[in-house]
This record gives C-alpha cells, sequence and structure tokens, in this order.
C-alpha cells in the first residue's frame, strides 16, 4: 500500500473519517506564529489501542490544555519562511522540542510525524509532555520491513512537500524518518539541515549508521553535537555548511531535570534510589535473534538486582515469540513504556542502565549514571572516553561482569555543549534562509 493524503478529525488519536479521494482541507495561513501551547505536570503513561494505517492524515495543529506556562514567545515574523521539520520516533521528539521552539519564534515551521513510533507512549505522550506542538501532518506508516518503512515514508513526505513548498527540510537523527526526509528534499531540490550531524559507529551493519552517512553527505546545513563529529565529517570530505551547536539532547536534559525530579514514578514501581537499575533494550541486533535476546534476559535474572524493565513494542513482541515474557515477568519489573520525565525520573534513580540505545547512553552521561551499553561501538565514544559508559556486547557473562564490577568514578570532562544548542541552530537558520 501507498501513503495518500486523507483527512483526519481535529484531536483524536486513531484514524478516522478515512477517505481514499486526495482531499486536503487549507491550513490556517493567517497565523505566522505559534499558538500558546500549555504546559502540564503530569505524565500520561499505559498502553494504547490505535488502529493504525499506512495512510497520510492530515491534522490541524491545535493548543495543549494542560496548564499554564509556555514556553512560546508569541510576536510577529519579520520575513519568515516555512521549515518542515521530519520527526517519527522518541528520540527525535525530544531533539526536535527546543529547536520547534526556537524556530517558532522566528519562522513558520510545518511538523510532520512520520508514524514510525505510534504507540501513544512512544509518541502522543511526548509532545505533550516535551510542550510541543501537535504535528501538522502524521504519515500513520507504523512498523514494517526497513525498505518498505522508508519508501512509504517518501510517499507521503513527497505529497505534504509538494503542497507546502517548503524553503528548508530539517531531519533529526538517524531513523528511517531522518533518511525518508533527507531523500525527498534531495530529489525535490529542497534545502536540507541535518540535526546531531556527524556520528559515526563505524559499523554499516546498522542501518542508523547507513541513514547517518546519507543524510549528512545530502545536508547543506550539519549542526554537530561534538568535536569529534565535527571531525568525523573533515575525513569524509565535508566542510561546508558544518556547525559545532552542542548537543540539543542536553538542552532537554537541563530543563526537564527540575520536573523530572517532581515526579512519583519510583514510588509507583516500589522502588528506592539507587537500589535498581534500569534497561532498555530495542535494537534488531540485540531482540531479532533468539540466542542473542535470551543471553540478555538471563544476565539480567541472575543479576541478583532489582531490574526496572520498561519495554519497546517490539521488544515485548519478541519476547513473547521465542517464550521468555513470562520467567523475565516473573522476576523483573517488566512495565510499559513511559513518558520522556517519567524515563529520566527512572534515570536518576538508577545505580546503573543498561541499554542499547544511543540516546540513553547520553542521558546517563548526563545526570552521571554508569551505563552498560550492549553493543561493540557506539557513536558516543567520549562516553566511553571519559570512563561512564562500558560497552559489552551481548554476552551474558560480559553483562553480568559488568553489573556486578563497572563503578565509574570521578569527574564527567567531555563537552556536549552549553545547553543552548537549539537556540544556535535557530540562528544559524536565520542567516541561511
Amino acid at each position: 500500500m501507498t501513503a495518500t493524503l486523507t483527512e483526519r478529525s481535529e484531536g483524536t488519536a486513531a484514524h478516522k473519517g478515512f477517505n481514499p479521494k486526495r482531499k486536503l482541507e487549507n491550513r490556517d495561513r493567517g497565523r505566522c506564529y505559534p499558538r500558546e501551547v500549555e504546559r502540564d505536570d503530569h505524565g500520561i503513561a499505559g498502553p494504547s489501542e490505535r488502529t493504525r494505517s499506512p495512510s497520510l492524515i492530515l491534522s490541524r495543529r491545535r493548543a495543549g490544555s494542560f496548564g499554564t506556562i509556555s514556553l512560546y514567545a508569541v510576536r510577529p515574523l519579520s520575513q519568515s519562511v516555512k521549515i518542515a521539520s521530519v520527526v517519527g520516533a522518541r528520540p527525535q521528539f525530544i531533539k526536535a522540542a527546543p529547536v520547534s521552539r526556537e524556530i517558532r519564534q522566528h519562522h513558520e515551521e510545518i511538523l510532520v510525524h512520520t508514524g514510525q513510533h505510534y504507540d501513544e507512549n512512544m509518541s502522543d505522550v511526548f509532545f505533550e509532555v516535551l510542550d510541543m506542538p501537535r504535528p501538522d501532518y502524521n504519515l500513520g506508516v507504523g512498523s514494517a520491513s526497513h525498505s518498505r518503512q522508508t519508501a512509504e515514508m517518501m510517499h507521503g513526505l513527497e505529497d505534504v512537500f509538494e503542497r507546502e513548498k517548503p524553503d528548508l527540510v530539517l531531519v533529526y537523527g538517524d531513523t528511517n524518518s531522518t533518511l525518508a526526509g533527507a531523500l525527498v528534499a534531495s530529489k525535490m531540490g529542497r534545502p536540507l539541515g541535518h540535526v546531531e550531524a556527524g556520528l559515526r559507529s563505524f559499523n554499516r551493519s546498522m542501518p542508523e549508521e547507513i541513514n547517518r552517512v546519507v543524510s549528512d553527505h545530502l545536508s547543506a546545513l550539519l549542526f554537530c553535537p561534538t568535536q569529534t563529529a565535527v571531525e568525523n565529517l573533515a575525513k569524509e570530505g565535508i566542510g561546508r555548511g558544518v556547525h559545532l551547536v552542542g548537543d540539543v539532547m542536553y538542552d532537554v536534559a537541563l530543563q526537564s531535570a527540575q520536573a523530572a525530579r517532581s515526579r512519583d514514578i519510583l514510588q509507583r514501581f516500589g522502588v528506592q534510589k539507587g537500589e535498581y537499575i534500569l534497561v532498555t533494550l530495542h535494537r534488531p541486533a540485540s531482540v531479532d535473534d533468539r540466542a542473542t535476546l535470551e543471553g540478555i534476559v538471563d544476565a539480567l535474572l541472575r543479576s541478583g538486582r532489582t531490574v526496572v524493565f520498561p519495554i519497546h513494542p517490539r521488544t515485548r513482541k519478541n519476547l513473547e515469540a521465542f517464550g521468555l515474557w513470562e520467567p523475565l515477568r516473573a522476576k523483573v519489573k517488566a512495565i510499559e513504556p513511559v513518558d520522556y520525565l517519567d524515563f529520566i525520573a527512572l534515570l536518576m534513580g538508577a545505580s546503573k542502565v543498561v541499554t542499547d540505545s544511543g540516546g540513553v547512553q547520553k542521558e546517563a552521561y548526563f545526570f552521571g549514571v554508569p551505563c552498560i551499553t550492549l553493543r561493540d561501538e557506539t557513536e558516543w565514544i567520549e562516553t566511553v572516553e571519559d570512563g561512564w559508559n562500558a560497552l559489552v556486547g551481548t554476552d551474558t557473562a560480559d553483562i553480568l561482569d559488568a553489573i556486578e564490577k563497572f563503578n565509574p568514578s570521578g569527574t564527567k570532562s567531555k563537552s556536549f555543549g552549553d545547553g543552548h544548542a537549539a537556540e544556535k541552530i535557530a540562528l544559524i537558520l536565520d542567516k541561511f534562509v
């Protein structure tokens, strides 16, 4: 099936009013600046039952109703341009939140959600907690093979870009949403900006590595989080349009720490600060092979530690298919995915984190939590060089050894910026467009 433009009832999570005809309402063009968006003090967690379709769904931007604090400056725009921002997965919502706030002080932003993460706790709730505007478009692509998912995204994005005619397209990170946005922007002759450019794991068997490399080589603006990223691009002959701005996830971490500390999630799950290990697991290399996943589960069960494990939908599906779900659930606090602030609260309270996520490696470093990474390489080499991140792979004995013995100490010396990366990106965009 291919993505087509269809209508959606405003403010709903499920697809309604499906119409196979290409029919679009005119967006509200009377506003050149974002409306006030309000903040909530409460996270929304719990399973979501959603009806998904690979159709592109148009949803009007709507204001939130979650309190009274707004992070948006409301002022008229002068010589504003249109920027299309493409997101689709949890890490991208986090990265886009501060950048979107800055962009909308100067320009018109079209926010496009590909639907790569479609569970409420992996997607919808993040817009509320991070004080982000609702997407103008949701492609509703959902889960599929890498090639099919990317193709569906490209079809939908082409329709959006053809209709909106953005002056610049902005992509984030290294997901299939990143690759799809980069390819369509290039094919349609739209300038491309890549936030979190220059990262390299040097493992071309990882889909994320291919997505990074292709997106960087198609970009006119490359926003690098670290000096290492700048150097990686230089080695590939990329020097023009490269900007060292710092890490936007560090911006969010600094802005969110106080709110996360007020969360009661530790009490809700009956754990004490410093007395549990936090686990995240979602990469295909970790969860798609039965023997590998079984070895990781075995290490967690044998660790003798309290384990809190927010289960990614992909991971749970494979745990159930491989007959590992019931043994895991019997000894581990296996919970539904949680919102960003709840996750940060769990991370800050953990004695260690065991993960295969690039973003979680950084977040652990930001908050001084020892990180055990179930990979043989990382794009965030700074966290390893500083001694706070141990790359142990997926061998059961190595995981157990790290859980028992990895106890880094001392200061963290590596720089991920000054907490103002989003502002720097916005200023560069002002000059470029």
